[in-house]
């Protein structure tokens, strides 16, 4: 009787936690009902739909065996698997990139290509719904007994992929893979069934989306417990065994009891996505303390200026807090990518700007570094300095970057407007139209700017009825002062007060706004009514930032920042050389249009000291020389080159290269 009891008060205690309300504020619009229409967006959404896409195709089908793989499976017939165990998982990023893609650039051709995908992905799968070519061609006996395999990462990737195509097409049957295959896991691991740690997170994101889209709740409760099992030692597989370093895998303490950043970048981003997507659904407070204190963690000490993390090269992660090398940086592109997905869903939690912000800073800059302005050749790392050793290739062995950044872009989207029953809200500054369901009416919005080299916005509001709702726009972090997200514990600041306030008119006059959570909120006295126009202008001017003395690297030294843009130099622009320019506090730089390749730019010039060497070798001098710097992210398109993002102030030191 006492057990019945006690199993009573549990099964109680799970339907109490999935019947919470959801933390959720806002409620992001899906991509799929935006047309972006962006002078700086829409070409590269354009380009990754063919070029980037393209691509993904051929090393896919071609250059490499990841496709061959499902089909030997499919043959059954004892050929080996060729290339390495976690190499399914491009497929399916490719697959949802390409289905993105599709909803915005309908090809029917595309649409064939995604359908064989399919097909021979379905091939292989098992009668029991395993499916991951690795071990079904090297011997399923091994299945499930190394959590470090990817066999879950895989999967999500899948859901992903699967989830993303349904959407777009509203074809079924690779969500039914999909499902029939979380259903195989579900029978196989839970509570009273076997424990699991996922080696690398990305099952947890992928089964609230799964979730989400056959509202079936398993598929939460089991995202859920998979965030459950980690910090208690359950974990068995190279990663834990051999390395020894359950940091790595952030496996040291349970999610919920997490303060820091550690191990994996990657990793901790996508399971802090995940426990957000969680912690949305089921309302566990939990979750959200211990993510708020984390992203405090990465934010205030690990952060790059361009939004990217993860320093280290050896674990492609965190290190030490504020050890931020620039030459040696790792800064994967899936990371900033990570970022991005992380911040949006702290945002729709919070209704916080101060997300969205970092957000942005690894949009503009760590992750939009990683697509050649070609959109055909990649970063995998993203250093913030180089002697020229650097350089886009076409792909890696390791290539989850390329279709990474193709499926972020494509779904570009998803990032600019949100809304909750008190109105809309205006993230990201890229033009596009949309229609917005509130409570009240439906709204059409169109939004007219030329950010991020402006910050000039405009916004047609087109309500179905005249309602009475708000409008909030944010106001970005590097507009304000003293830091970008204006708190004491800033790793990056800038000593200048803006040149002059932001300004919001609406119906063509000056309108007075309140500032609340980083948006200004904008409600007219009476109803919003048709044509009405919202224009709101963030002046944009060159900062010269400086990152906290803790960042020993950066003593002495300024990046430069204009709006959301970081910038470097570059030796195209610069007589080859990156490392030979003083920039001294007291420098004012100009804007000038520029062009890197086909990219209309903003660049930023000045007249600087520079070290030259004497014509007989053996002296060097200063002299002033007017220099260029260029938006970050579009470095390294022009062959290798020297660059640097933080310059020197001052001469400190003087290394002899021969």
């Amino acid at each position: 009787m006492k057990k019945v009891f006690l199993l009573f008060l549990v099964c109680l205690f799970q339907l109490n936690l999935f019947a919470q309300n959801s933390l959720q504020k806002i409620e992001f619009v899906n991509f799929s009902q935006v047309n972006v229409t962006d002078a700086f967006w829409k070409p590269k959404i354009d380009k990754v739909a063919t070029k980037t896409l393209a691509a993904c195709i051929y090393q896919t089908e071609v250059a490499t065996p990841r496709i061959r793989n499902f089909e030997r499976v499919a043959r059954n017939k004892g050929e080996q698997h060729e290339g390495i165990f976690y190499d399914d998982s491009d497929v399916f990023k490719a697959l949802e990139a390409m289905a993105y893609s599709l909803k915005t650039h309908p090809n029917a051709e595309m649409e064939k290509k995604c359908d064989e995908w399919i097909d021979k992905i379905a091939a292989a799968q098992q009668p029991d719904g395993y499916l991951n070519t690795w071990y079904t061609l090297k011997g399923l006996q091994d299945r499930y007994t190394d959590m470090s395999m990817h066999e879950d990462y895989n999967a999500g990737h899948m859901i992903e992929a699967a989830v993303a195509y349904f959407n777009a097409t509203g074809k079924r049957k690779f969500l039914d893979v999909c499902t029939k295959w979380a259903d195989h896991f579900d029978a196989l691991f839970g509570p009273g069934k076997r424990h699991w740690v996922t080696g690398h997170q990305e099952l947890e994101l992928a089964l609230v989306k799964l979730y989400k889209t056959t509202k079936n709740e398993k598929y939460l409760k089991l995202a859920d417990w998979l965030l459950s099992e980690r910090g208690k030692r359950l974990a068995k597989g190279y990663t834990w065994t051999d390395w020894k370093d359950t940091a790595y895998a952030q496996d040291v303490l349970p999610v919920k009891e997490q303060t820091q950043i550690t191990g994996h970048a990657v990793r901790a981003m996508y399971m802090y996505t995940g426990a957000a997507d969680v912690a949305a659904q089921t309302g566990d407070v939990d979750y959200m303390r211990a993510m708020k204190t984390v992203w405090q963690d990465v934010v205030f000490r690990n952060m790059y200026i361009t939004g990217g993390i993860g320093s280290a090269g050896s674990n492609e992660g965190f290190s030490q807090d504020y050890d931020l090398p620039n030459e040696q940086a790792y800064c994967e592109t899936c990371a900033s990518v990570g970022m991005v997905f992380w911040n949006q869903r702290m945002n729709a939690l919070t209704g916080d700007a101060m997300y969205i912000d970092v957000l942005e800073r690894s949009l503009y800059n760590g992750a939009l570094d990683g697509l050649s302005l070609t959109g055909d050749r990649f970063f995998y790392g993203n250093p913030l300095a180089s002697r020229g050793q650097h350089q886009r290739r076409e792909w890696f062995g390791t290539a989850c970057c390329p279709a990474n950044i193709a499926r972020m872009v494509a779904s570009l989207g998803d990032y600019i407007y949100a809304k909750s029953d008190e109105g809309i809200f205006v993230n990201l500054f890229v033009g596009s139209n949309t229609n917005i369901q509130l409570p009240k009416t439906k709204v059409d919005v169109k939004m007219e700017t030329n950010y991020p080299w402006d910050g000039k916005i405009k916004l047609t509001v087109d309500p179905e009825k005249n309602s009475k709702f708000k409008i909030y726009i944010r106001i970005p972090g590097w507009y304000l002062p003293v830091g970008f997200i204006s708190t004491a514990e800033d790793l990056y600041r800038t000593p200048e007060l803006p040149d002059s306030l932001w300004t919001v008119k609406l119906k063509g006059k000056a309108h007075i706004t309140t500032f609340r959570n980083g948006y200004c909120e904008i409600e007219p006295t009476g109803n919003w009514t048709k044509g009405d126009i919202v224009e709101i202008n963030i002046p944009m001017t060159v900062k010269q930032v400086e990152a906290r003395p803790e960042v020993k690297q950066n003593n002495n030294r300024i990046a430069i920042q204009r709006g959301p843009i970081v910038y470097c130099v570059e030796g195209a622009d610069n007589n080859g050389k990156a490392w030979n320019i003083i920039v001294p506090l007291d420098t004012k730089f100009e804007t000038i249009d520029y062009k890197i390749m086909d990219e209309p730019v903003k660049a930023l010039t000045a007249e600087v000291p520079v070290v030259l060497v004497g014509e007989d070798g053996l002296s060097i001098r200063t002299g002033k020389r007017k220099i260029i710097a260029i938006p970050y992210y579009t470095w390294a398109n022009r062959g290798k080159n020297e660059m640097q993002v933080w310059l020197p102030t001052t001469i400190k030191d003087v290394k002899i290269n021969y």
